[in-house]
């Protein structure tokens, strides 16, 4: 009887997202027979040993034809850090106005996808002015290793679960028990 008045406990209804990936969290993979790439394997999926230009590998930060802008400014950025290895403060601004780009673009659009997937590295200092106790937190960008390291490791594992699964024999039976919930 102590129970009147209370709501029976409702459960959480499980949905689906509608929404997909957000975007900046996304990353651009065209098919891999599509003519924006160019030819990375041979005809028996050996890898080629062409590399991708600059230009090509961001196209899968900012593809061109989805995000012209961000993609034009990521270029210039790009191979402009590639020529100095690090970009300070007054570098940084020197840079923006040399090239008429927007900072707002920059700053919150174009460096945080480059961080975020580790083709840059955003250092930041803070250091307390003597004179006014003022603190002020300079940035330092510079190139990152993190990306490949990222896509290689991706990589690398998905070829080695092909290389272990074409060294057994395929059995008949288990192919029809494989479900979603016990692949390795």
């Amino acid at each position: 009887m102590g129970d009147v008045g209370l709501e029976p406990e409702k459960k959480p209804r499980k949905s689906i997202a509608t929404r997909g990936i957000p975007s900046k969290e996304s990353f651009y993979l065209p098919p891999h027979y599509s003519p924006d790439l160019r030819k990375f394997q041979d005809d028996n999926e050996l890898p080629l040993r062409n590399y991708w230009t600059l230009d090509e590998l961001i196209n899968f930060v900012f593809p061109k034809k989805y995000q012209p802008t961000y993609h034009e400014i990521s270029i210039i950025f790009m191979k402009e850090l590639v020529q100095v290895h690090k970009m300070e403060g007054k570098e940084i601004s020197n840079f923006i106005r040399a090239n008429s780009i927007s900072k707002a673009t920059f700053y919150n659009r174009v460096l945080p996808r480059l961080k975020r997937l580790g083709l840059v590295k955003v250092e930041r200092q803070t250091i307390i002015a003597e004179h006014s106790k003022q603190k002020y937190r300079p940035m330092a960008i510079s190139l990152s290793k993190t990306f490949g390291n990222y896509l290689n490791k991706i990589g690398e594992s998905w070829l080695a679960i092909i290389d272990d699964a074409r060294s057994r024999q395929p059995t008949q039976n288990k192919r029809n028990e494989i479900s979603p919930g016990n692949m390795p």
